[in-house]
């Protein structure tokens, strides 16, 4: 099922719900939609949730938007649907999105999992940018929004961000997100845009605020966002599980979710 949302501020959100089971909510990556992929929708038990973050597909943008502006919507669509407690699950910066939820929302989120997840830019002890092949995109982002705006509309993705494995995974199972991503952008780049300068930017909460338990998914060749993101994170989560895959990248370890479900419901 696929809906609109109206939120108190007249913003709209475009919201997914697959409608039985345990509730989870999805947090994609950038560019994308919220729309599920389908590796997912096969786990057992879960109703999956989630919705256009701002800016993309049929969410109204929200200029200045943070990590932690991730909270207030998800309760917003939580409540909209009548539910209690859920778990969170994100790649990429979807999975920096589900960490703010888990730790704003810490009477409601049960379990979270991150897959290629970023640390704090600026964190103390990480070289944030080390490993990256094509940072360009968030160094620009650190400049600022014009020149950001004008680095995405003329410098196209750099395809040796991905390993081998990540080709083969975006041809295969996980052809949906290359689908989804031309989806989000289709009607300008807004979302794109806000999403790396709040990657670029403050949180809007500490790491440490993470209560419940988490499961870090982190592939050892990720070209996008590198291991040692993983390690930083895993060193000052209160409680934390960090799972590897030394052959995979940042694309292909989403292969390794199919092992969450049963992390997800308890």
């Amino acid at each position: 099922m696929e809906t609109d949302l109206t939120l108190p501020d007249g913003r709209t959100l475009h919201v997914y719900d697959t409608g039985s089971g345990f509730p989870v909510f999805w947090h994609h990556g950038t560019p994308q939609i919220g729309a599920v992929p389908a590796p997912l929708l096969a786990l057992p038990g879960i109703r999956w949730l989630s919705y256009d973050r701002p800016g993309y597909g049929g969410s109204t943008p929200q200029p200045g938007r943070t990590i932690a502006s991730a909270a207030a919507d998800v309760a917003a669509v939580a409540d909209s649907l009548g539910i209690g407690l859920f778990s969170v699950l994100g790649h990429s910066g979807g999975g920096n999105h589900a960490l703010a939820c888990a730790a704003l929302l810490p009477d409601r989120v049960t379990r979270c999992v991150t897959v290629g997840a970023l640390a704090p830019f600026g964190a103390d002890g990480l070289d944030w940018w080390a490993g990256m092949v094509a940072p360009d995109e968030l160094r620009t982002a650190v400049v600022g929004r014009e020149a950001l705006a004008a680095q995405l509309a003329t410098v196209p993705f750099d395809e040796n961000s991905f390993t081998p494995a990540d080709h083969a995974a975006v041809s295969g199972d996980w052809s949906d997100l290359g689908r989804n991503a031309g989806l989000a952008t289709a009607k300008g780049l807004d979302g794109l845009i806000d999403d790396d300068l709040a990657y670029v930017s403050p949180w809007g909460f500490e790491i440490q605020e993470v209560a419940c338990p988490v499961l870090l998914l982190h592939g050892g060749e990720d070209r996008i966002i590198p291991f040692r993101h993983a390690e930083w994170l895993a060193r000052h989560l209160p409680d934390h599980t960090l799972r590897s895959s030394c052959s995979d990248g940042h694309i292909s370890i989403l292969d390794r979710t199919v092992d969450v479900a049963e992390f997800l419901h308890a």
